[in-house]
């Protein structure tokens, strides 16, 4: 994003923010390094095409200058991490943005590797093998 970036209706300088990120892993608090911090102006009409990605340092951090005050869609995307996305308002000179990754979440199926039901005699559901895309018929 420019610098030198200008409201379109009275082409007056527009308000500019430096945005300062941290990605952290949810559940020890550990930086991320080498996350992708996608960033997305968001205006009336919904997310513009427009966009840049930023990538995190070994600290987890990773910083823009220059964005324009309004709503700035957040995506981050990192190996081994559920995908983060958020609408964040850009209404200060100096905006520090946390984010923390979590885990996948486990995935279970309700059958085993013959197509049987894999109950146990309680009922409660046991881990089995990932669901085929096309199940046996």
């Amino acid at each position: 994003m420019s610098v030198a970036a200008k409201d379109k209706k009275n082409d007056a300088p527009q308000a500019l923010a430096n945005l300062h990120f941290s990605v952290l892993k949810d559940d020890s608090n550990k930086p991320v390094r080498n996350a992708s911090v996608i960033l997305h102006p968001v205006g009336k009409n919904g997310q513009s095409n427009a966009g840049y990605q930023l990538k995190t340092d070994s600290e987890g951090k990773t910083e823009s200058e220059g964005v324009p005050y309004g709503m700035l869609r957040v995506q981050v995307i990192a190996p081994g991490f559920q995908t983060f996305g958020d609408d964040y308002n850009i209404n200060q000179p100096d905006m520090k943005i946390d984010i923390r990754l979590k885990r996948p979440a486990q995935q279970f199926t309700i059958y085993d590797k013959g197509g049987k039901n894999a109950s146990q005699d309680d009922g409660a559901p046991q881990q089995g093998t990932p669901v085929p895309k096309d199940p046996p018929k």
